[in-house]
């Protein structure tokens, strides 16, 4: 119980679409920058126990989200708290998994937001046209 080891998490068979959580992602970082979300003091890597790390609950159809920045070694090491933002997601029928969103440094999808471990998705989605672009043809 000390020894802060977590489960092995494993992705559900049934994910959010790759668009949907670029969506999640896009809105928590707006409202992060804008200061609209609530904060929450994280144990790790926090000495002085400051409530910094912005948190957001939110449900698209029938998934549940928690979006917030990676706050892992890793992240702090190479600099990309604010960048690396980790959402969780659950539905009524499935147990919790998560996935991060990243900006692309390399590839095809260089400067973009990914969805990391669903790449090929991210590409397809940017490939297609925006709503915005449909609706003026």
């Amino acid at each position: 119980m000390l020894a802060r080891i977590r489960a092995v998490r494993t992705g559900p068979a049934d994910e959010p679409p790759v668009d949907m959580l670029l969506v999640i992602d896009r809105e928590y970082r707006t409202k992060a920058t804008a200061n609209e979300l609530r904060t929450i003091a994280p144990k790790r890597f926090n000495p002085k126990g400051e409530a910094w790390l912005p948190i957001l609950h939110t449900g698209r159809d029938k998934w549940h989200f928690t979006a917030l920045f990676s706050n892992t070694a890793r992240a702090h090491e190479l600099r990309k708290v604010r960048d690396w933002v980790v959402i969780y997601f659950h539905s009524d029928s499935a147990g919790e998994a998560q996935r991060t969103i990243v900006t692309e440094t390399r590839g095809p999808l260089v400067g973009q937001r990914v969805v990391r471990g669903r790449e090929p998705e991210c590409l397809a989605a940017y490939e297609r046209p925006s709503n915005a672009e449909r609706e003026k043809s």
